[in-house]
């Protein structure tokens, strides 16, 4: 054998020895399809922290759709620290309630190297193009609270179950005025989210479905006759137009004194506007107020009796958690999830996991917000 040959052979050798011994890092990208295409069964035992062990030096791209509310800016801050702690490169972009701005933030994140992506749509439908690029790409997406609609590119989602949203506000408000034994009739208007938002249907429907039997019994009257989803959305769930919307509804409906009791309000921004309006508007008792997000400013006015509750998503739980799904794509192991039958996006159901929300209000926010260090007694002040 001639010295050039072995010399070859040698180096041949040693590359693939090589190889071998970075096999969990090479291999990961590659193995995420396959972790994506088997979705674990309901009853799959969560995967330990071995398992969810990140890739080495992974880059991790995360859309989020606009820092004017507070939820987040503290989605993606736990986000990042969280990704960062693990190991992760993070590229962390905010659009703008833009969704143009949000495509070309992950189109670059797409083109930049990142290994999975982590996206809150602004609109669940408006994705479909730079989905298929991260397909195409052979790129994993989880999206996050907010549903990505019609694309097969979505590998998992990760949110709160907001189905119970609703519910818990529901069950709040009929345990508060113990509908079921009360006589009533009791006043209700309805501030929901925003319609390109799949999660605002969740939280309308789940509150509807406790509620909409005292309507029918009449316990419950809409004066403004608006229950209709599309009557009663938000858009972009901005505080400003819950509140112009609040207020024509005060002076048509509500100028004769009658007493509004219950302002059904599926988050915190559009619970704010609500709120604003009836401090202008309103000179009777302040009604029921539902929320959620456990906002600051809405906080301050849960413990001022402006707002009654808020639902409690610890974003803190929900970013370790979709850390922890990173790490077991990129290494291509089982995946976390907790429902299979749920959430369809128009081409199927997409594998979740679903975090459990609590109502927080004037009674039990120490405990739940204080004590667990989300905030501290001065930023509620």
């Amino acid at each position: 054998m001639s010295k050039k040959l072995l010399g070859v052979l040698l180096a041949t050798t040693m590359f693939a020895s090589l190889l071998a011994g970075c096999g969990s890092t090479a291999a990961a990208p590659e193995a995420a399809p396959a972790a994506t295409e088997a979705a674990p069964a309901d009853d799959a035992a969560p995967a330990d922290d071995t398992a969810a062990a990140p890739a080495a030096g992974g880059k991790v791209g995360v859309a989020m759709p606009t820092k004017d509310l507070q939820r987040w800016n503290q989605d993606g801050e736990n986000m990042q620290k969280e990704l960062e702690a693990a190991g992760y490169e993070v590229d962390l972009q905010y659009a703008s309630n833009d969704v143009q701005q949000q495509v070309s933030q992950i189109e670059n994140m797409i083109n930049g190297g990142c290994s999975c992506l982590v996206i809150a749509s602004i609109d669940g439908e408006s994705l479909g193009t730079v989905m298929d690029m991260a397909k195409e790409a052979n790129i994993p997406v989880i999206a996050y609270d907010r549903l990505i609609m019609k694309s097969d590119a979505v590998s998992y989602y990760a949110t709160f179950d907001n189905y119970m949203v609703g519910t818990k506000q529901g069950e709040y408000i009929a345990d508060t005025l113990d509908l079921d034994n009360a006589a009533g009739p009791f006043n209700m208007e309805i501030t929901a989210g925003d319609p390109g938002d799949n999660n605002a249907n969740y939280f309308y429907s789940g509150a509807m479905d406790v509620l909409q039997k005292y309507i029918d019994e009449g316990k419950i009257v809409v004066k403004s006759g608006q229950t209709a989803f599309a009557d009663v959305a938000t858009a972009e769930w901005k505080t400003e137009n819950a509140q112009s919307r609040m207020e024509n509804i005060l002076s048509t409906y509500y100028a004769d004194g009658s007493k509004l009791d219950i302002c059904l309000c599926s988050n915190d921004s559009t619970a704010l506007g609500v709120e604003n309006a009836l401090a202008a508007n309103y000179t009777g008792e302040y009604p029921i107020v539902t929320g959620q997000d456990c906002d600051k400013a809405n906080v301050k006015n849960m413990l001022a009796g402006k707002q009654s509750m808020s639902i409690f998503k610890d974003t803190r739980t929900l970013a370790s958690q979709v850390v922890k799904m990173v790490g077991q794509i990129l290494s291509g192991s089982e995946v976390d999830v907790n429902d299979t039958e749920t959430y369809d996006n128009g081409t199927g159901v997409i594998p979740s996991y679903l975090c459990e929300p609590v109502f927080a209000d004037a009674n039990n926010y120490k405990e739940l917000l204080i004590d667990s260090g989300y905030y501290t007694e001065a930023d509620l002040q």
